[in-house]
C-alpha cells in the first residue's frame, strides 16, 4: 500500500485536494443561499406595513377543525372559537376517533346551531388531513343553499387546539386580502400558546422543565420571527405557503381545484403529508393570488416532547420531498414569476441540501484524516489556508437566527432583557440544526416506502375539559 501511494502521490494528492475544494465550495454555495434568502426575509419583515381590517359581514364563515382523538382538547377550541368568531359557523370532522372527541362535539351542538359535526369511519378515516377536509367541504358545499354566491364564502382550517385572535375575520377579510377578488387563500401568522409557561412539565425536574421550556420558545421564534419573515418575503415573489393551521380559503377557489365534478382526493390532496402547501402550490397554479397576514394569529401548542417533535419535523420535511414532483409545473407556469419560482425550488430542495450536508461532512473529514496520515504538511498547508473560512462560515451561520431571536423579543417581550434575546438567538442557531436530522429520517423513510401519516400527539392526552357553554349571539 505505501509503494501504491508513494508511486501515485501526486494523483492522490490532486484528487484529495480538489474534492476538499470542491465540498468547501458547496458548502460556501449553501452558505451563501441562505444569506440571501434571510436578507430577504429580513427586509420584508421591517418593512411590513398592516392593512386596515374588513368586514366580515361582507362573507359567510366556516370554519373546518379536522379531529381525531382530540378530547383533551376539542372542548376548550370549540369556546374558543365560537367567541372569537361568532359569525362563523365551526365544522368538525371526527376522524374515527376512539375516544370522546364524538361525544363533547354532539354535545356542544345541543346548545349552539353553529356548530355541526362530520362524520368519518374506517376505512375512508384515518387516512390523512387532506381527506378530512375533504369531507367538510363536500358537507359544507351540500348544506349551503344552491343559491349562494360562492366567491363570498371563506372556509377556514384550524387545528383541534387552535385559538383564534378577536378579529381575526376581520383581518382576514381586509382590502389587500379577501377584499381582493383575485385572492384565493389567505394565511394567518401562528403563535405558541404556551411559550410562558414556567413548568410544562410540572411532574418532572427542574432541568427537564427547563428543555422543554427552550424547545417551545424556539417554536414561538420560529413561528412568530423567523416564518413570518419567510411568509412576508413569499408575499412579495407570489409563492406564500398555506399552512395546516390558520388558512382561509374562498370557496370558489376550492371549487376550481375540485372540477372536474366528483373527482377523488380534491381540493385537498389526501395522500399528501404536506396537503396545506400543496393545495396552496395547487390555488397558485390555477392563478389564484395567496397572501400572507401578521395582522392576526392562531395559538396552538408548542411541543414540550423531543420526540414527538422530531416525528411531527420528520413529516413536515418527508412531505416537503414529496412536492418536488411539483417542480417542472412551477417552472413552467405563467402565474409564478422568476422570484417565485426561485422562492418556490429554494422550499422545495431545504431538506436535500440538508442530506447531502449531512453525507458530505463525514466524507470532508474522512479526507483531512487521511491526508494528515498520508500527506501531513499538504493537508496542514490546506487547513491552515482554508480552516478559518469555514470555522467562519459556521459562526457566521449563528448571526442571522440571533436577529431573529432578537427581533421576536423587541416585538413580543419588550420587557425581557438584550441579553435574553442574546441567549434566545444561540439556542435558535441549536435548534436549527434539527433540520438536518429530520431530512435524513424524512428521506430514510422516503426510501423505505413509508409514506404513511401519522398524528401529533397533543402534550395532554388526560384531563378531559367540559362540553362549552354556548356563546349568545
Amino acid at each position: 500500500m505505501r509503494e501504491y501511494v508513494l508511486a501515485h502521490q501526486s494523483g492522490i494528492l490532486w484528487f484529495a485536494t480538489a474534492l476538499s475544494l470542491g465540498l468547501l465550495v458547496y458548502m460556501l454555495f449553501v452558505f451563501g443561499r441562505f444569506l440571501i434568502y434571510w436578507a430577504g426575509t429580513r427586509h420584508a419583515f421591517r418593512h411590513n406595513r398592516p392593512d386596515r381590517p374588513g368586514d366580515p359581514a361582507a362573507f359567510t364563515w366556516h370554519l373546518v377543525v379536522p379531529c381525531r382523538d382530540e378530547e383533551a382538547v376539542i372542548a376548550q377550541t370549540l369556546t374558543g372559537l365560537r367567541r372569537a368568531a361568532p359569525e362563523a359557523h365551526v365544522w368538525v370532522v371526527d376522524d374515527d376517533s376512539s375516544d370522546r372527541t364524538r361525544e363533547l362535539v354532539l354535545a356542544a351542538a345541543e346548545h349552539d346551531e353553529r356548530v355541526h359535526l362530520v362524520q368519518r369511519r374506517r376505512p375512508d378515516a384515518r387516512i390523512g388531513k387532506g381527506a378530512a377536509l375533504n369531507a367538510a367541504y363536500r358537507r359544507i358545499s351540500a348544506w349551503l343553499p344552491a343559491d349562494t354566491d360562492r366567491s363570498r364564502v371563506i372556509l377556514g382550517v384550524v387545528d383541534a387546539d387552535g385559538r383564534l385572535d378577536p378579529g381575526t375575520l376581520a383581518r382576514v377579510c381586509a382590502e389587500q386580502a379577501m377584499g381582493r377578488p383575485d385572492t384565493g387563500a389567505v394565511q394567518i401568522g401562528v403563535r405558541m400558546r404556551n411559550a410562558d409557561d414556567r413548568l410544562p412539565l410540572p411532574e418532572r425536574g427542574r432541568l427537564a422543565n427547563a428543555a422543554a421550556r427552550a424547545l417551545v420558545r424556539m417554536q414561538d421564534i420560529e413561528f412568530r420571527a423567523n416564518n413570518a419573515g419567510m411568509q412576508l418575503l413569499r408575499r412579495r415573489t407570489g409563492s406564500v405557503g398555506l399552512g395546516g393551521n390558520g388558512q382561509f380559503v374562498r370557496l370558489v377557489a376550492l371549487d376550481a381545484l375540485d372540477a372536474p365534478a366528483g373527482a377523488e382526493g380534491r381540493p385537498w390532496p389526501e395522500r399528501a403529508l404536506l396537503e396545506d402547501y400543496e393545495s396552496g402550490l395547487e390555488l397558485r397554479l390555477n392563478g389564484w393570488r395567496l397572501t400572507h397576514i401578521t395582522e392576526a394569529e392562531v395559538s396552538q401548542e408548542g411541543l414540550i416532547s423531543l420526540r414527538r417533535f422530531l416525528a411531527q419535523r420528520t413529516r413536515w420535511a418527508q412531505g416537503n420531498m414529496q412536492c418536488l414532483r411539483y417542480t417542472r409545473r412551477v417552472l413552467t407556469s405563467p402565474h409564478y414569476r422568476w422570484s417565485g419560482r426561485a422562492e418556490v425550488l429554494y422550499t422545495f430542495l431545504q431538506p436535500v441540501v440538508c442530506v447531502l450536508l449531512v453525507l458530505l461532512t463525514p466524507l470532508s473529514i474522512g479526507i483531512t484524516a487521511v491526508g494528515l496520515i498520508l500527506f501531513p504538511e499538504q493537508t496542514a498547508d490546506f487547513q491552515f489556508r482554508f480552516g478559518p473560512l469555514m470555522a467562519g462560515v459556521f459562526v457566521l451561520a449563528a448571526l442571522p437566527m440571533v436577529g431573529w431571536a432578537l427581533a421576536y423579543r423587541k416585538i413580543v417581550h419588550p420587557d425581557r432583557s438584550w441579553f435574553t434575546g442574546l441567549i434566545w438567538g444561540l439556542l435558535m442557531w441549536l435548534y436549527t440544526y434539527h433540520l438536518f436530522v429530520v431530512a435524513v429520517r424524512a428521506a430514510t423513510r422516503l426510501a423505505l416506502g413509508r409514506n404513511g401519516w401519522a398524528k401529533t400527539r397533543r402534550n395532554a392526552e388526560v384531563g378531559i375539559a367540559g362540553v362549552p357553554t354556548a356563546l349568545e349571539v
